[in-house]
């Protein structure tokens, strides 16, 4: 049997870009990742590309809230912005954008509420919206991480009928109620004002729930399917690779990332070998592609042994 080989060409970039800034801040719970405004993109877009990572996944930060997440579908939102500066910079590199409410809602939550109720099918609605404007502004693919039920159907059919037929679908199909978010929701100023996501997401014990929702989003059009977190879930993904023909995404999430760079911070761990590790773990169980916030410290590793 082949031996897994880890290659910059499996990776995805996490990007976040944010409003009000006029040069990259660096984020003190996701070391060596920053805040970026849109029209500095283009830099670590080219960063990226030349280290052949073929890809960036681009979150929105914005501190103007509502309750109907509406800068999330501005043509002047953050991530619209961003999104065009990137394919303006690189053309070639491939563009996902998160397509979620719960960083442009006053609320925190990844849909629409009404006395602390998220409101399903309306959520659908305004996420579609999203993702319409989200494919005007150039992204290659939109990726739906809210987890509201029907709505990578909804979205298929708005993009459709918006004239964006070749835009793919990227959909975060099992996306587990994980300890391990903390870091991003710091970064992405996300957590709930109230209560939690365990309503709408996956319970961490249910692999079956997870197996059916990644069925359930390929039947409605997803091009792209989703583990999240990666390491928990090793065994997901492994039956997902086996069970669909179809390409497996998985998020080597923001909690899992600080664990490892805090041990090697205090020379616990060897970093680097540690990322190296896991990263070919995550392949070796089935994963396609890897959404890391290591991509681009593994990738330099990975040029430098050519």
């Amino acid at each position: 049997m082949t031996p897994t080989s880890l290659a910059p060409s499996r990776f995805i970039l996490p990007i976040f870009v944010a409003e009000g800034i006029s040069s990259e801040e660096p984020l003190a719970t996701l070391p060596g990742h920053f805040h970026w405004p849109a029209d500095r993109c283009g830099v670590i877009a080219k960063e990226a590309q030349s280290l052949g990572i073929p890809g960036v996944l681009v979150f929105g930060v914005t501190d103007r809230k509502d309750e109907r997440a509406t800068r999330a579908f501005d043509p002047d939102g953050p991530a619209q912005r961003a999104i065009a500066e990137i394919k303006s910079a690189a053309p070639e590199l491939v563009v996902f954008a998160d397509t979620c409410l719960c960083g442009y809602t006053a609320s925190g939550h990844c849909g629409i509420v009404h006395d602390e109720t998220v409101l399903n099918d309306e959520s659908v609605e305004v996420l579609a919206e999203v993702a319409v404007s989200q494919a005007d502004a150039g992204a290659d693919f939109v990726s739906p991480s809210d987890m509201m039920d029907g709505r990578v159907g909804a979205i298929r059919a708005a993009l459709d009928a918006q004239g964006f037929s070749r835009a793919g679908i990227m959909s975060y199909s099992a996306k587990f109620a994980s300890a391990m978010y903390g870091p991003f929701r710091d970064v992405a100023g996300c957590a709930p004002a109230f209560g939690d996501r365990k309503s709408y997401q996956i319970d961490p014990s249910s692999r079956r729930q997870g197996l059916a929702s990644i069925e359930r989003d390929l039947a409605e059009g997803a091009d792209i399917v989703m583990v999240k977190p990666a390491l928990p879930y090793l065994d997901v993904i492994t039956e997902a690779s086996s069970r669909f023909d179809a390409p497996i995404a998985a998020y080597n999430v923001s909690g899992e990332y600080a664990m490892v760079k805090a041990a090697g911070e205090r020379g616990w761990i060897d970093e680097s070998k540690a990322a190296e590790e896991i990263l070919t773990a995550i392949l070796r169980a089935g994963a396609d592609l890897i959404i890391t916030y290591h991509a681009l410290e593994v990738a330099r590793i990975l040029q430098s042994h050519d």
